[in-house]
């Protein structure tokens, strides 16, 4: 295991260093200059833009200004924002746990969600339950997150006044009272995110689970006197949950693209809102860091599906 994991790991440095140098390319082409304020800017002399300008190398060829990015990222120095006059990764270090913390929690309820309603779906096929399952699922996959966002907020925080609809990362509260404003003003956009990749995941468990329940080695455990139970929980779904979870890695980079989304709609102050923010102020060092963490985010999750395959179907090698 431990020399697969390794391999893996190898063979995703190339493939970072490749989105990387396509990252830093596109932001290199795109129109716009981080400096364009100062030009307008008559309180700040022109060898002052001059010397900016060189300190950060911006006419230096592409090729030459990628270089000294990917050494500087390296050696952990991410770069300066032209925006916030901090370091990009002290930035960012303060608004990646709140986005892991609403991805992480919305992929764990719409697996809470989706494996129990799939599997019981298609274990009675075509039945009301399993018809208003669908029904719903469609629905939810068709609505777009930022409209159920607003749906939300409408009812649970303007109706009912249930839910802040404004998240506030400076709380007042100490102890337990913190931890209930903080669960309090989590819970609409975990849910928004959560139902959103359930809805779509529930098809897919449905679909996985009645490909596996028809072949034969389950009719040979029911066939040995297993009970259904047995047989549906200890053959069927975990054999079933391989393309499923295919299926979460490769929608990861879906799902922080909707926290992009959630984020702007909540004021979450996440990375998603921070990459907006820097996209409209320009500010090209954060834009070019955040898009990476994110590419290595897709990376990590598909090597942890990796190796989720070999626990659920032995017959799986890493050798």
């Amino acid at each position: 295991m431990g020399t697969y994991v390794l391999r893996r790991l190898l063979i995703a440095i190339p493939s970072l260093l490749g989105i990387s140098a396509v990252l830093f390319c596109v932001m290199a082409l795109a129109p716009g200059d981080p400096f364009g304020e100062l030009a307008t800017n008559p309180n700040v002399p022109p060898e002052v833009r001059a010397a900016l300008r060189e300190k950060f190398g911006m006419d230096d060829p592409i090729l030459m200004r990628y270089w000294h990015w990917l050494v500087a990222m390296l050696q952990g120095d991410w770069g300066f924002s032209f925006v916030s006059r901090i370091n990009v990764d002290t930035l960012i270090l303060q608004r990646i746990p709140a986005t892991l913390a609403i991805v992480g929690l919305s992929q764990i309820l719409a697996i809470c969600i989706a494996i129990p309603v799939g599997v019981y779906s298609a274990t009675r096929p075509y039945s009301i339950f399993d018809q208003i399952a669908n029904t719903l699922a469609f629905i939810g996959f068709s609505l777009p997150t930022f409209f159920t966002g607003l749906l939300f907020i409408l009812l649970f925080s303007v109706k009912l006044d249930w839910l802040p609809f404004v998240y506030r990362s400076d709380l007042s509260a100490t102890g337990l009272q913190w931890w209930w404003e903080q669960f309090k003003q989590s819970i609409m956009p975990i849910c928004v995110l959560g139902f959103f990749q359930a809805a779509s995941m529930i098809r897919y468990v449905r679909s996985a689970v009645l490909d596996v329940i028809r072949l034969d080695y389950v009719t040979t455990a029911r066939a040995k006197g297993l009970g259904e139970k047995v047989v549906i929980t200890k053959h069927v779904v975990r054999n079933a949950l391989i393309p499923v979870v295919t299926l979460v890695a490769l929608q990861m980079p879906a799902v922080f693209g909707g926290a992009i989304v959630t984020e702007q709609i909540f004021r979450i102050p996440g990375i998603g809102s921070l990459l907006i923010s820097s996209i409209l102020s320009n500010d090209t060092p954060v834009v070019m860091a955040v898009t990476f963490v994110f590419s290595c985010l897709v990376v990590l999750f598909n090597l942890i599906a990796d190796v989720l395959y070999g626990w659920l179907d032995p017959r799986i090698s890493y050798s």
